[in-house]
Protein backbone atom coordinates (compact mmCIF):
# COMPACT_ATOMS: atom_id res chain seq x y z
CA UNK A 1 0.00 0.00 0.00
CA UNK A 2 1.29 3.45 -0.85
CA UNK A 3 2.00 5.36 2.40
CA UNK A 4 0.77 8.56 0.77
CA UNK A 5 -2.75 7.18 0.76
CA UNK A 6 -2.77 7.27 4.57
CA UNK A 7 -1.01 10.64 4.80
CA UNK A 8 -2.60 12.62 7.68
CA UNK A 9 -1.66 15.84 5.89
CA UNK A 10 -4.43 15.34 3.33
CA UNK A 11 -7.10 14.82 6.00
CA UNK A 12 -6.02 17.84 8.03
CA UNK A 13 -5.74 19.89 4.83
CA UNK A 14 -9.39 19.17 4.02
CA UNK A 15 -10.42 20.33 7.48
CA UNK A 16 -8.29 23.47 7.11
CA UNK A 17 -9.92 24.35 3.78
CA UNK A 18 -13.39 23.90 5.26
CA UNK A 19 -12.56 25.95 8.35
CA UNK A 20 -10.84 28.62 6.25
CA UNK A 21 -13.90 29.01 4.03
CA UNK A 22 -16.10 29.44 7.11
CA UNK A 23 -13.58 31.87 8.61
CA UNK A 24 -13.62 34.01 5.48
CA UNK A 25 -17.38 34.38 5.74
CA UNK A 26 -17.10 35.20 9.44
CA UNK A 27 -14.39 37.75 8.74
CA UNK A 28 -16.42 39.42 6.00
CA UNK A 29 -19.41 39.57 8.36
CA UNK A 30 -17.17 40.97 11.11
CA UNK A 31 -15.92 43.77 8.83
CA UNK A 32 -19.45 44.66 7.79
CA UNK A 33 -20.73 44.69 11.38
CA UNK A 34 -17.73 46.69 12.56
CA UNK A 35 -18.32 49.27 9.83
CA UNK A 36 -22.01 49.65 10.62
CA UNK A 37 -21.88 49.19 14.40
CA UNK A 38 -22.18 52.46 16.37
CA UNK A 39 -20.27 51.01 19.33
CA UNK A 40 -17.24 48.67 19.53
CA UNK A 41 -18.92 46.89 22.45
CA UNK A 42 -22.22 46.13 20.74
CA UNK A 43 -23.41 42.53 21.38
CA UNK A 44 -23.51 41.68 17.69
CA UNK A 45 -19.94 42.87 17.13
CA UNK A 46 -18.67 41.09 20.26
CA UNK A 47 -20.30 37.81 19.17
CA UNK A 48 -18.89 38.12 15.65
CA UNK A 49 -15.41 38.79 17.03
CA UNK A 50 -15.66 35.80 19.39
CA UNK A 51 -16.70 33.42 16.57
CA UNK A 52 -13.87 34.69 14.38
CA UNK A 53 -11.29 34.29 17.15
CA UNK A 54 -12.46 30.72 17.76
CA UNK A 55 -12.02 29.82 14.08
CA UNK A 56 -8.60 31.48 13.95
CA UNK A 57 -7.46 29.46 16.96
CA UNK A 58 -8.67 26.27 15.29
CA UNK A 59 -6.80 27.14 12.10
CA UNK A 60 -3.66 27.94 14.09
CA UNK A 61 -3.71 24.52 15.75
CA UNK A 62 -4.37 22.74 12.43
CA UNK A 63 -1.54 24.64 10.73
CA UNK A 64 0.82 23.61 13.52
CA UNK A 65 -0.16 19.96 12.88
CA UNK A 66 0.44 20.42 9.15
CA UNK A 67 3.87 21.89 9.81
CA UNK A 68 4.72 18.93 12.02
CA UNK A 69 3.64 16.63 9.20
CA UNK A 70 5.80 18.48 6.67
CA UNK A 71 8.76 18.43 9.05
CA UNK A 72 8.36 14.69 9.53
CA UNK A 73 8.51 13.88 5.80
CA UNK A 74 10.86 16.53 4.42
CA UNK A 75 14.03 14.71 5.53
CA UNK A 76 13.15 11.65 3.38
CA UNK A 77 9.97 12.31 1.34
CA UNK A 78 10.48 9.24 -0.91
CA UNK A 79 10.10 7.00 2.10
CA UNK A 80 6.52 8.23 2.42
CA UNK A 81 5.72 8.05 -1.29
CA UNK A 82 6.25 11.78 -1.84
CA UNK A 83 8.69 13.81 -3.89
CA UNK A 84 10.51 17.06 -3.21
CA UNK A 85 8.05 19.12 -5.25
CA UNK A 86 5.14 17.73 -3.21
CA UNK A 87 6.86 18.64 0.05
CA UNK A 88 7.63 22.13 -1.24
CA UNK A 89 4.03 22.59 -2.28
CA UNK A 90 2.74 21.46 1.12
CA UNK A 91 5.10 23.83 2.83
CA UNK A 92 3.91 26.62 0.54
CA UNK A 93 0.28 25.75 1.26
CA UNK A 94 0.88 26.02 5.00
CA UNK A 95 2.70 29.32 4.54
CA UNK A 96 -0.02 30.83 2.32
CA UNK A 97 -2.85 29.86 4.64
CA UNK A 98 -0.79 30.99 7.61
CA UNK A 99 -0.22 34.41 6.03
CA UNK A 100 -3.93 34.81 5.34
CA UNK A 101 -4.89 33.76 8.86
CA UNK A 102 -2.29 36.11 10.33
CA UNK A 103 -3.67 38.94 8.19
CA UNK A 104 -7.11 38.31 9.66
CA UNK A 105 -5.62 38.15 13.15
CA UNK A 106 -3.79 41.46 12.70
CA UNK A 107 -6.96 43.13 11.48
CA UNK A 108 -8.93 41.64 14.36
CA UNK A 109 -6.47 42.48 17.11
CA UNK A 110 -5.07 45.68 15.63
CA UNK A 111 -1.47 44.38 15.61
CA UNK A 112 0.80 46.50 13.40
CA UNK A 113 3.87 44.24 13.31
CA UNK A 114 3.57 41.14 11.15
CA UNK A 115 3.94 37.75 12.87
CA UNK A 116 3.23 34.22 11.68
CA UNK A 117 0.22 32.19 12.65
CA UNK A 118 1.62 29.62 15.05
CA UNK A 119 3.88 32.00 16.93
CA UNK A 120 7.62 31.34 16.86
CA UNK A 121 7.15 27.70 15.87
CA UNK A 122 5.32 28.39 12.61
CA UNK A 123 7.49 31.42 11.84
CA UNK A 124 10.74 29.50 12.32
CA UNK A 125 9.48 26.56 10.29
CA UNK A 126 8.41 28.85 7.43
CA UNK A 127 11.77 30.66 7.55
CA UNK A 128 13.76 27.40 7.52
CA UNK A 129 11.67 26.00 4.68
CA UNK A 130 11.83 29.15 2.53
CA UNK A 131 15.50 28.54 1.61
CA UNK A 132 14.71 25.44 -0.41
CA UNK A 133 11.29 26.52 -1.65
CA UNK A 134 12.35 28.34 -4.83
CA UNK A 135 13.41 25.63 -7.23
CA UNK A 136 11.19 22.89 -5.80
CA UNK A 137 8.07 25.06 -5.73
CA UNK A 138 8.64 26.16 -9.32
CA UNK A 139 8.90 22.58 -10.44
CA UNK A 140 5.86 21.56 -8.42
CA UNK A 141 3.74 24.37 -9.85
CA UNK A 142 4.56 23.44 -13.42
CA UNK A 143 3.62 19.79 -13.17
CA UNK A 144 0.53 17.85 -12.16
CA UNK A 145 1.15 16.96 -8.50
CA UNK A 146 -0.58 14.86 -5.93
CA UNK A 147 -1.80 17.84 -3.93
CA UNK A 148 -3.58 20.53 -6.02
CA UNK A 149 -2.61 24.00 -4.89
CA UNK A 150 -5.82 25.97 -4.19
CA UNK A 151 -6.00 28.95 -6.53
CA UNK A 152 -7.43 31.09 -3.78
CA UNK A 153 -4.26 30.59 -1.71
CA UNK A 154 -1.73 31.53 -4.39
CA UNK A 155 0.68 34.26 -3.31
CA UNK A 156 2.53 36.54 -5.71
CA UNK A 157 5.66 36.14 -3.52
CA UNK A 158 5.37 32.40 -2.88
CA UNK A 159 8.38 31.47 -5.09
CA UNK A 160 10.75 34.21 -3.84
CA UNK A 161 13.61 33.42 -1.43
CA UNK A 162 13.66 36.89 0.16
CA UNK A 163 11.80 36.72 3.50
CA UNK A 164 11.56 40.53 3.66
CA UNK A 165 9.45 40.56 0.50
CA UNK A 166 7.19 37.90 2.05
CA UNK A 167 6.90 39.91 5.27
CA UNK A 168 6.02 43.11 3.37
CA UNK A 169 3.28 41.33 1.40
CA UNK A 170 -0.07 41.57 3.09
CA UNK A 171 -2.27 38.82 1.62
CA UNK A 172 -5.23 40.14 3.55
CA UNK A 173 -4.88 43.76 2.46
CA UNK A 174 -6.24 43.05 -1.01
CA UNK A 175 -9.03 40.92 0.44
CA UNK A 176 -10.06 43.70 2.83
CA UNK A 177 -9.95 46.22 0.00
CA UNK A 178 -12.17 43.99 -2.13
CA UNK A 179 -14.65 43.72 0.73
CA UNK A 180 -14.69 47.50 1.08
CA UNK A 181 -15.29 47.86 -2.66
CA UNK A 182 -18.16 45.36 -2.50
CA UNK A 183 -19.77 47.28 0.38
CA UNK A 184 -19.30 50.56 -1.51
CA UNK A 185 -20.95 49.07 -4.60
CA UNK A 186 -23.86 47.84 -2.47
CA UNK A 187 -24.20 51.30 -0.93
CA UNK A 188 -24.13 52.86 -4.40
CA UNK A 189 -26.89 50.50 -5.53
CA UNK A 190 -28.94 51.37 -2.45
CA UNK A 191 -28.43 55.09 -3.10
CA UNK A 192 -29.47 54.60 -6.72
CA UNK A 193 -32.65 52.90 -5.49
CA UNK A 194 -33.31 55.79 -3.11
CA UNK A 195 -32.75 58.31 -5.89
CA UNK A 196 -35.18 56.43 -8.12
CA UNK A 197 -37.78 56.36 -5.35
CA UNK A 198 -37.31 60.08 -4.77
CA UNK A 199 -37.71 60.68 -8.49
CA UNK A 200 -40.97 58.72 -8.53
CA UNK A 201 -42.26 60.65 -5.51
CA UNK A 202 -41.26 63.92 -7.12
CA UNK A 203 -43.14 62.98 -10.30
CA UNK A 204 -46.23 62.10 -8.25
CA UNK A 205 -45.94 65.39 -6.36
CA UNK A 206 -45.75 67.29 -9.65
CA UNK A 207 -48.85 65.48 -10.93
CA UNK A 208 -50.72 66.29 -7.72
CA UNK A 209 -49.63 69.92 -8.02
CA UNK A 210 -50.97 70.14 -11.55
CA UNK A 211 -54.26 68.56 -10.48
CA UNK A 212 -54.56 71.03 -7.61
CA UNK A 213 -53.91 73.91 -9.99
CA UNK A 214 -56.63 72.63 -12.32
CA UNK A 215 -59.05 72.26 -9.42
CA UNK A 216 -58.19 75.78 -8.26
CA UNK A 217 -58.95 77.12 -11.73
CA UNK A 218 -62.31 75.31 -11.70
CA UNK A 219 -63.12 76.78 -8.28
CA UNK A 220 -62.28 80.25 -9.56
CA UNK A 221 -64.66 79.76 -12.49
CA UNK A 222 -67.38 78.53 -10.11
CA UNK A 223 -66.88 81.60 -7.91
CA UNK A 224 -67.14 83.87 -10.94
CA UNK A 225 -70.35 82.20 -12.10
CA UNK A 226 -71.77 82.38 -8.57
CA UNK A 227 -71.02 86.10 -8.42
CA UNK A 228 -72.75 86.63 -11.74
CA UNK A 229 -75.80 84.64 -10.69
CA UNK A 230 -75.91 86.48 -7.36
CA UNK A 231 -75.84 89.83 -9.14
CA UNK A 232 -78.65 88.81 -11.45
CA UNK A 233 -80.72 87.58 -8.50
CA UNK A 234 -80.28 90.89 -6.71
CA UNK A 235 -81.40 92.80 -9.79
CA UNK A 236 -84.45 90.54 -10.11
CA UNK A 237 -85.34 91.02 -6.43
CA UNK A 238 -85.17 94.78 -6.83
CA UNK A 239 -87.47 94.68 -9.85
CA UNK A 240 -89.96 92.49 -8.02
CA UNK A 241 -89.94 94.94 -5.08
CA UNK A 242 -90.64 97.86 -7.36
CA UNK A 243 -93.56 96.03 -8.95
CA UNK A 244 -94.98 95.22 -5.52
CA UNK A 245 -94.68 98.83 -4.39
CA UNK A 246 -96.39 100.05 -7.52
CA UNK A 247 -99.24 97.61 -7.03
CA UNK A 248 -99.60 98.67 -3.41
CA UNK A 249 -99.92 102.35 -4.45
CA UNK A 250 -102.69 101.59 -7.00
CA UNK A 251 -104.76 99.56 -4.52
CA UNK A 252 -104.50 102.30 -1.88
CA UNK A 253 -105.75 104.93 -4.32
CA UNK A 254 -108.73 102.79 -5.29
CA UNK A 255 -109.65 102.21 -1.67
CA UNK A 256 -109.52 105.93 -0.88
CA UNK A 257 -111.70 106.77 -3.87
CA UNK A 258 -114.26 104.16 -2.84
CA UNK A 259 -114.31 105.49 0.72
CA UNK A 260 -114.84 109.07 -0.51
CA UNK A 261 -117.74 107.98 -2.69
CA UNK A 262 -119.28 106.09 0.22
CA UNK A 263 -118.98 109.13 2.50
CA UNK A 264 -120.58 111.40 -0.06
CA UNK A 265 -123.49 109.00 -0.42
CA UNK A 266 -123.93 108.84 3.34
CA UNK A 267 -123.93 112.64 3.61
CA UNK A 268 -126.56 112.91 0.92
CA UNK A 269 -128.75 110.37 2.66
CA UNK A 270 -128.40 112.12 6.00
CA UNK A 271 -129.30 115.46 4.50
CA UNK A 272 -132.26 114.02 2.64
CA UNK A 273 -133.68 112.51 5.78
Amino acid sequence: MNPAQDDPFLSVQSDVLTTLSSTRHLFSSYLRIRTLSPSPTSPELVQSRSDLQSNLQTLTADLADLLDSVQAVESDPYRFGLDVAEVQRRRGFVKDVGDEVEGMRRELEGVTQETHVAGGHVASMAARSAAGAGAGAGAGAGRGGKLPAPASFEDAHHHHDDDDDDDNDDPYGEFAQQQQEVMMREQDEQLDGVFQSVGVLRGQAEDMGRELEEQGALLDEVDTLADRVGGKLQVGVKKVGEVIRRNEDSVSSCCIAVLIVVLIILLILVIAL
